[in-house]
């Protein structure tokens, strides 16, 4: 009996998707609920398994766009399952143990045809005749030898330049990252607003805490718990950065979901921090890490993917000293982390050599105003360079006196 594997359904608003990648060949035998193939929608890579055991038959062929619900393969559940033999297991032979010198090999230059100092200096050097590209009729000479090793590393017959044009197909995440992006530049007031940020204290925190939080927690005290966790109290401080426009309304949210962008194998990907508010550091670290991991291995949901009231981007790890992000939509902010660089500062009237990170806010003008954009990136600013007031979201003193 043939059983048929289908496109499954994987969103409400998806209709067709491209397959990636075929994991198991043409007439292999698969067993059941194992993956056979990749496909990929507009939002997210997902795998596709077999229903029975039996021989595939592929009824698609990759890059190949399928509508939901399309054949993709079959399984014939009547083909006899293949025959694992047993092999015997056979003992070594001892060998008795024969004493010789270790003469140091050197590079044979009998069949190097070569100059005779082109040869002393190949058999001197050991080096592999196959980098020395002969311009002595056939012949290695001496500049033959001098250049290959001044350019070690070129293999002959390589062109340093070339002019040559390779065409690749869009992938379906590809292409929709390409209409998001065009669509927040044209369809948003979007403007961005900078500061700095003094991370001395964050990064004293983390070398004193490092180890114990790892031990205790089983995950890495990085930086995205700390901005993450100042975000969400400056969301709720400035709740317009946290909605988005509906139409002619103004939906606002009471929860902070942020968005993580990650660079992920088949294009940059948003997965979702639900409820960031009410995570702990450790919790939000976990949480981060699952997803990276997920993104790397494309093996993040739709759900995972979908909503997010807020974004945060890391540009600091590719190296960016300075951006201007793009709006996630329908969110109507996103935050740019940069790399931490040591800058002179002014303290106290004396000048100090402090680790500084310039952060980034690209917001829709048409919700959110100067003064609330400026008013957040100054909160998130003052919680990082005063980690205590990470515990409440404000001073603790001033808490306590109720000021």
């Amino acid at each position: 009996m043939a059983v048929e594997i289908k496109v499954p359904t994987v969103g409400e608003s998806i209709s067709e998707v491209t397959l990636a990648k075929w994991i198991k060949a043409d007439g292999e035998w698969v067993d059941r609920d194992e993956v056979i193939a990749e496909l990929e929608s507009e939002k997210a890579t997902f795998e596709i398994n077999a229903e029975q055991a039996g021989v595939i038959k592929q009824l698609a062929k990759e890059g190949d766009t399928l509508a939901i619900g399309s054949l993709v393969a079959s399984i014939d559940t009547d083909a006899p399952a293949p025959v694992v033999e047993k092999k015997e297991e056979t003992k070594p032979e001892k060998k008795e143990a024969v004493a010789t010198a270790q003469v140091p090999s050197k590079p044979a230059t009998k069949d190097i045809k070569a100059t005779p100092v082109a040869a002393a200096i190949i058999s001197e050097n050991k080096l592999d005749t196959s980098t020395i590209i002969p311009t002595g009729n056939g012949k290695i000479k001496k500049q033959d030898v001098l250049e290959a090793m001044n350019r070690p590393g070129r293999k002959p017959g390589i062109e340093l330049f070339n002019r040559n044009d390779r065409a690749e197909k869009m992938s379906n995440l590809r292409k929709t990252v390409s209409r998001r992006l065009v669509e927040a530049k044209n369809s948003t007031a979007m403007l961005t607003t900078f500061n700095e940020v003094d991370m001395s204290a964050i990064m004293e925190i983390r070398k004193k805490s490092k180890d114990a939080f790892k031990e205790k927690h089983g995950v890495n005290l990085g930086f995205m718990s700390f901005f993450t966790k100042a975000c969400c109290y400056a969301l709720q401080k400035f709740p317009a950065v946290n909605a988005y426009i509906d139409g002619d309304q103004i939906l606002y949210h009471d929860y902070c979901d942020i968005s993580i962008a990650v660079s992920a194998p088949k294009g940059l990907v948003v997965p979702v921090i639900r409820n960031a508010e009410s995570l702990s550091m450790a919790e939000i670290e976990q949480k981060v890490l699952e997803l990276a991991t997920k993104a790397k291995e494309n093996k993040l949901t739709i759900e995972e993917m979908t909503g997010g009231t807020f974004t945060i981007t890391n540009g600091g790890i590719f190296g960016s000293m300075l951006s201007t992000p793009i709006i996630n939509i329908p969110q109507s902010a996103i935050l740019g982390m940069h790399n931490i660089v040591e800058r002179p500062m002014a303290i106290n009237g004396q000048v100090v050599i402090r680790p500084v990170m310039y952060v980034a806010l690209s917001y829709d003008h048409r919700i959110i105003d100067g003064r609330e954009s400026v008013g957040f990136l100054v909160a998130v600013k003052q919680m990082l360079e005063n980690p205590s007031l990470l515990l409440m979201g404000k001073d603790p003193v001033a808490s306590l006196l109720e000021i």
